[in-house]
């Protein structure tokens, strides 16, 4: 009995992943924002126990890299980041998704423009360029939309997140019955 309870921690366990990861969907499919300022604080606690744990190596714990200087101005700055981040969820929410949208929409403009571009200097190889033309112009479109609306993007992102979280929660609860049934 006692060997069967252990045999089948690898299932509870894929269950239980799976059921985090349908909750985490379903929140982010719900609440998309909270979800975002709720990531941000995660960052914010990221960077402030790093820049602690840091500057305590350096310091005591002997993580020494050769330029000490550097070391403390980096876990310092990171400190910093925390704390600002504390001070202001709603302002570094704000910031932080403007700024990953941004990104993400200049990179898709970029590829399409490159698509775009290499399309036409290798139009002898393709049997139809307009597919691949019209993919492009696509990719621009999508991109100049995400740059206008960037919170509205934002939390698009972050439901279509919580979709993907949805699909592989379900994945994992497949696993969990194949390894419930086949004793693991």
């Amino acid at each position: 009995m006692v060997a069967t309870g252990r045999r089948r921690i690898g299932s509870i366990s894929t269950g239980l992943r799976a059921l985090i990861m349908l909750i985490a969907g379903l929140c982010a499919i719900i609440w998309p924002m909270d979800v975002l300022a709720v990531l941000v604080l995660l960052a914010g606690a990221l960077f402030l126990v790093d820049g602690v744990l840091g500057l305590w190596a350096v310091t005591f714990g002997g993580a020494k890299t050769g330029n000490f200087w550097f070391d403390v101005v980096r876990n310092a700055a990171s400190i910093v980041m925390g704390v600002l981040i504390f001070l202001s969820p709603l302002l570094a929410t704000v910031l932080t998704a403007t700024l990953l949208v941004y990104l993400a929409a200049f990179q898709v403009i970029v590829v399409g423009g490159m698509e775009i571009w290499i399309v036409i200097r290798e139009r002898d190889i393709y049997s139809r360029i307009w597919p691949a033309l019209l993919n492009g112009v696509l990719y621009i479109l999508f991109g100049i939309l995400v740059l206008i609306t960037p919170l509205l993007a934002a939390d698009f992102f972050i439901m279509f997140g919580g979709v993907l979280a949805i699909l592989f929660s379900i994945g994992l609860f497949g696993l969990a019955i194949k390894l419930y049934k086949k004793g693991f």
